[in-house]
Protein backbone atom coordinates (compact mmCIF):
# COMPACT_ATOMS: atom_id res chain seq x y z
CA UNK A 1 0.00 0.00 0.00
CA UNK A 2 2.38 2.36 1.11
CA UNK A 3 4.87 1.33 -2.20
CA UNK A 4 1.45 2.43 -4.30
CA UNK A 5 1.50 6.15 -2.86
CA UNK A 6 4.72 6.99 -3.82
CA UNK A 7 3.70 6.06 -7.36
CA UNK A 8 3.01 8.98 -9.66
CA UNK A 9 0.78 7.64 -12.60
CA UNK A 10 -1.37 10.25 -14.32
CA UNK A 11 0.91 13.12 -12.86
CA UNK A 12 2.57 15.71 -14.42
CA UNK A 13 5.21 17.01 -13.62
CA UNK A 14 7.51 20.73 -14.62
CA UNK A 15 11.16 20.60 -13.33
CA UNK A 16 13.22 23.75 -14.14
CA UNK A 17 16.88 23.36 -14.72
CA UNK A 18 16.13 19.77 -15.88
CA UNK A 19 18.51 19.38 -18.96
CA UNK A 20 21.87 18.33 -16.07
CA UNK A 21 22.43 17.38 -12.65
CA UNK A 22 20.21 17.13 -10.04
CA UNK A 23 17.27 18.05 -11.98
CA UNK A 24 18.12 15.96 -14.79
CA UNK A 25 17.78 13.10 -12.15
CA UNK A 26 14.72 14.33 -10.41
CA UNK A 27 13.25 14.23 -13.85
CA UNK A 28 14.20 10.85 -13.95
CA UNK A 29 13.11 9.48 -10.91
CA UNK A 30 9.40 11.30 -11.58
CA UNK A 31 9.38 9.43 -14.46
CA UNK A 32 10.07 6.37 -13.44
CA UNK A 33 7.55 6.28 -10.75
CA UNK A 34 4.90 7.00 -13.79
CA UNK A 35 5.05 11.14 -14.24
CA UNK A 36 4.93 12.87 -17.43
CA UNK A 37 7.77 15.76 -17.20
CA UNK A 38 8.27 18.88 -18.91
CA UNK A 39 11.79 19.67 -19.28
CA UNK A 40 12.86 23.06 -18.53
CA UNK A 41 15.98 24.71 -19.88
CA UNK A 42 17.74 27.82 -20.08
CA UNK A 43 20.85 26.69 -22.63
CA UNK A 44 21.77 23.09 -23.25
CA UNK A 45 18.87 22.44 -25.71
CA UNK A 46 20.96 19.33 -26.63
CA UNK A 47 21.18 18.04 -23.69
CA UNK A 48 17.72 18.44 -22.48
CA UNK A 49 16.37 16.72 -25.40
CA UNK A 50 18.51 13.75 -24.91
CA UNK A 51 16.42 13.72 -21.04
CA UNK A 52 13.61 13.97 -23.21
CA UNK A 53 14.60 10.91 -25.18
CA UNK A 54 15.40 8.93 -21.96
CA UNK A 55 11.84 9.33 -20.67
CA UNK A 56 10.02 8.69 -23.55
CA UNK A 57 11.99 5.43 -23.77
CA UNK A 58 10.75 4.53 -20.22
CA UNK A 59 7.18 4.93 -21.98
CA UNK A 60 6.90 8.62 -20.43
CA UNK A 61 5.14 11.68 -22.00
CA UNK A 62 8.26 14.29 -22.19
CA UNK A 63 9.18 17.17 -23.83
CA UNK A 64 11.63 20.54 -23.73
CA UNK A 65 10.70 23.61 -22.77
CA UNK A 66 13.52 26.81 -23.02
CA UNK A 67 12.55 29.59 -20.91
CA UNK A 68 14.25 32.16 -18.13
CA UNK A 69 12.84 31.25 -15.21
CA UNK A 70 13.34 35.21 -13.85
CA UNK A 71 11.31 36.16 -16.95
CA UNK A 72 7.69 36.29 -16.05
CA UNK A 73 6.36 36.36 -19.17
CA UNK A 74 8.57 32.98 -20.69
CA UNK A 75 7.18 31.15 -17.02
CA UNK A 76 3.48 31.88 -17.48
CA UNK A 77 3.90 30.46 -21.62
CA UNK A 78 5.63 27.47 -20.38
CA UNK A 79 3.12 26.63 -17.57
CA UNK A 80 0.43 27.38 -20.43
CA UNK A 81 2.65 25.29 -22.69
CA UNK A 82 2.58 22.13 -20.03
CA UNK A 83 -1.06 22.30 -19.71
CA UNK A 84 -1.88 22.79 -23.85
CA UNK A 85 0.18 20.00 -24.30
CA UNK A 86 -0.29 17.52 -21.18
CA UNK A 87 -3.48 18.77 -19.87
CA UNK A 88 -2.70 19.75 -16.53
CA UNK A 89 0.01 20.23 -14.26
CA UNK A 90 0.42 18.71 -10.74
CA UNK A 91 3.95 19.05 -9.51
CA UNK A 92 6.50 22.38 -9.99
CA UNK A 93 10.10 21.59 -8.69
CA UNK A 94 11.96 24.76 -8.65
CA UNK A 95 15.22 23.43 -9.91
CA UNK A 96 17.13 25.95 -11.63
CA UNK A 97 19.62 27.75 -9.90
CA UNK A 98 22.79 29.67 -10.30
CA UNK A 99 25.96 30.26 -7.82
CA UNK A 100 28.50 33.67 -8.42
CA UNK A 101 31.81 33.62 -6.15
CA UNK A 102 33.14 36.66 -5.01
CA UNK A 103 34.05 38.23 -1.43
CA UNK A 104 31.88 40.57 -0.22
CA UNK A 105 33.20 43.38 -0.67
CA UNK A 106 33.79 42.58 -4.76
CA UNK A 107 30.54 41.44 -5.49
CA UNK A 108 29.65 43.04 -8.70
CA UNK A 109 25.37 44.23 -8.46
CA UNK A 110 24.70 42.75 -12.07
CA UNK A 111 25.93 39.10 -10.67
CA UNK A 112 23.81 40.06 -7.50
CA UNK A 113 20.60 40.50 -9.36
CA UNK A 114 21.72 37.75 -11.69
CA UNK A 115 21.90 35.25 -8.82
CA UNK A 116 18.36 36.33 -6.64
CA UNK A 117 16.56 36.78 -10.07
CA UNK A 118 16.80 33.20 -11.45
CA UNK A 119 16.88 31.23 -7.38
CA UNK A 120 14.50 33.10 -6.08
CA UNK A 121 12.73 35.03 -8.23
CA UNK A 122 12.48 32.13 -10.70
CA UNK A 123 10.66 30.08 -8.00
CA UNK A 124 8.21 32.76 -7.26
CA UNK A 125 7.40 33.26 -10.48
CA UNK A 126 7.45 29.23 -11.24
CA UNK A 127 5.67 28.53 -7.93
CA UNK A 128 2.88 31.40 -8.61
CA UNK A 129 1.91 30.08 -12.22
CA UNK A 130 2.13 26.54 -11.48
CA UNK A 131 -0.34 27.19 -8.29
CA UNK A 132 -2.59 29.24 -10.44
CA UNK A 133 -3.32 26.11 -12.42
CA UNK A 134 -3.61 24.36 -9.90
CA UNK A 135 -5.87 26.09 -8.37
CA UNK A 136 -8.04 26.39 -11.32
CA UNK A 137 -8.20 22.58 -11.27
CA UNK A 138 -8.97 22.27 -7.97
CA UNK A 139 -7.52 18.85 -7.43
CA UNK A 140 -4.63 19.91 -5.22
CA UNK A 141 -0.76 19.71 -6.42
CA UNK A 142 2.78 19.70 -5.10
CA UNK A 143 5.29 22.54 -5.63
CA UNK A 144 8.94 21.46 -4.67
CA UNK A 145 12.17 23.76 -3.71
CA UNK A 146 15.37 23.14 -4.27
CA UNK A 147 16.76 25.10 -1.78
CA UNK A 148 20.31 23.97 0.15
CA UNK A 149 21.99 23.79 3.00
CA UNK A 150 23.17 27.35 2.76
CA UNK A 151 19.35 28.42 3.30
CA UNK A 152 20.71 28.55 7.04
CA UNK A 153 24.75 27.34 6.59
CA UNK A 154 26.73 30.89 6.10
CA UNK A 155 28.77 30.70 2.58
CA UNK A 156 31.53 32.85 2.67
CA UNK A 157 32.07 33.96 -0.89
CA UNK A 158 28.99 33.43 -2.11
CA UNK A 159 26.53 35.24 -0.50
CA UNK A 160 24.28 35.90 -3.39
CA UNK A 161 23.33 32.65 -3.28
CA UNK A 162 23.27 31.75 0.26
CA UNK A 163 20.81 34.75 0.57
CA UNK A 164 19.11 33.49 -2.09
CA UNK A 165 18.56 30.23 -0.39
CA UNK A 166 17.39 31.95 2.56
CA UNK A 167 14.66 33.55 0.72
CA UNK A 168 13.60 30.10 -0.53
CA UNK A 169 13.23 28.93 2.66
CA UNK A 170 10.77 31.72 3.95
CA UNK A 171 9.18 31.88 0.46
CA UNK A 172 8.25 27.64 1.29
CA UNK A 173 6.97 28.29 4.75
CA UNK A 174 4.84 31.53 3.30
CA UNK A 175 3.03 29.55 -0.15
CA UNK A 176 2.73 26.66 2.41
CA UNK A 177 0.26 28.57 4.42
CA UNK A 178 -1.54 30.54 1.24
CA UNK A 179 -1.88 28.00 -0.24
CA UNK A 180 -2.95 25.22 2.38
CA UNK A 181 -6.49 25.61 1.38
CA UNK A 182 -6.68 24.79 -1.72
CA UNK A 183 -4.27 20.93 -1.11
CA UNK A 184 -1.54 22.55 -2.67
CA UNK A 185 1.69 21.49 -0.45
CA UNK A 186 4.75 23.21 -0.14
CA UNK A 187 8.24 21.25 0.79
CA UNK A 188 11.89 22.66 0.60
CA UNK A 189 14.82 19.73 -0.22
CA UNK A 190 17.88 21.17 0.81
CA UNK A 191 20.82 19.19 -0.44
CA UNK A 192 24.09 19.07 1.16
CA UNK A 193 27.57 18.13 -0.97
CA UNK A 194 25.93 16.02 -3.97
CA UNK A 195 28.52 15.00 -6.61
CA UNK A 196 27.56 16.96 -9.50
CA UNK A 197 29.21 18.51 -12.40
CA UNK A 198 29.20 21.81 -10.15
CA UNK A 199 31.30 20.14 -7.97
CA UNK A 200 33.68 18.43 -10.39
CA UNK A 201 37.10 20.11 -8.99
CA UNK A 202 36.60 19.33 -5.39
CA UNK A 203 35.67 15.67 -6.47
CA UNK A 204 38.65 15.10 -8.88
CA UNK A 205 41.03 16.62 -6.05
CA UNK A 206 41.67 13.72 -3.71
CA UNK A 207 42.29 15.98 -0.73
CA UNK A 208 39.76 18.38 -1.19
CA UNK A 209 37.64 15.65 -1.26
CA UNK A 210 38.81 13.92 2.00
CA UNK A 211 38.30 17.28 3.86
CA UNK A 212 35.22 17.90 3.01
CA UNK A 213 34.18 14.28 3.31
CA UNK A 214 35.96 14.91 7.25
CA UNK A 215 33.50 17.87 7.58
CA UNK A 216 30.12 14.98 7.03
CA UNK A 217 28.88 12.89 9.68
CA UNK A 218 27.92 10.07 7.56
CA UNK A 219 31.79 10.64 6.29
CA UNK A 220 30.81 10.89 2.14
CA UNK A 221 29.25 12.84 -0.46
CA UNK A 222 25.73 12.36 -1.38
CA UNK A 223 24.46 11.33 -4.99
CA UNK A 224 21.69 13.66 -6.91
CA UNK A 225 19.78 9.88 -6.86
CA UNK A 226 18.74 10.15 -3.32
CA UNK A 227 18.13 13.19 -3.59
CA UNK A 228 16.02 13.08 -6.31
CA UNK A 229 14.16 9.86 -4.29
CA UNK A 230 13.32 12.75 -1.50
CA UNK A 231 11.93 15.18 -4.05
CA UNK A 232 9.66 12.04 -5.61
CA UNK A 233 8.31 11.45 -2.20
CA UNK A 234 7.81 14.53 -1.24
CA UNK A 235 5.63 14.88 -5.04
CA UNK A 236 3.46 11.73 -4.19
CA UNK A 237 0.27 11.08 -2.09
CA UNK A 238 2.28 9.19 1.06
CA UNK A 239 3.66 12.94 1.04
CA UNK A 240 -0.13 14.52 1.20
CA UNK A 241 0.55 15.77 4.81
CA UNK A 242 4.09 17.43 4.65
CA UNK A 243 3.46 20.85 4.12
CA UNK A 244 5.89 24.19 5.00
CA UNK A 245 9.04 21.81 6.22
CA UNK A 246 12.34 21.99 4.33
CA UNK A 247 13.81 18.19 4.37
CA UNK A 248 18.06 18.32 4.67
CA UNK A 249 19.61 16.01 2.69
CA UNK A 250 23.25 16.28 3.64
CA UNK A 251 24.83 13.39 5.32
CA UNK A 252 24.22 15.13 9.03
CA UNK A 253 26.41 18.21 7.94
CA UNK A 254 24.08 20.77 9.78
CA UNK A 255 23.72 18.34 12.77
CA UNK A 256 27.48 20.00 13.64
CA UNK A 257 28.20 22.50 11.65
CA UNK A 258 29.26 25.85 12.82
CA UNK A 259 27.99 29.42 12.58
CA UNK A 260 24.49 29.12 12.91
Amino acid sequence: MGHDLEQLQGRVALVTGASGGIGRTIATELARRGADVCINYHSGGERAEQVVAELQAMGRWAFAYAANVADSAQVRSMVDAVVEQMGRIDICVNNAGIEKQAPFLEIDERDWDLVLDVNLKGAFLCAQASARRMVAQGQGGRIINISSVHEDLPFPGYTPYACSKGGMRMLTRNLALELAAHRITVAGVAPGAIATPINRATLEDPEKKAQLERQIPLGRIGTPEEVAGLVAYLASDAAAYITGATYFIDGGLMQQATGL
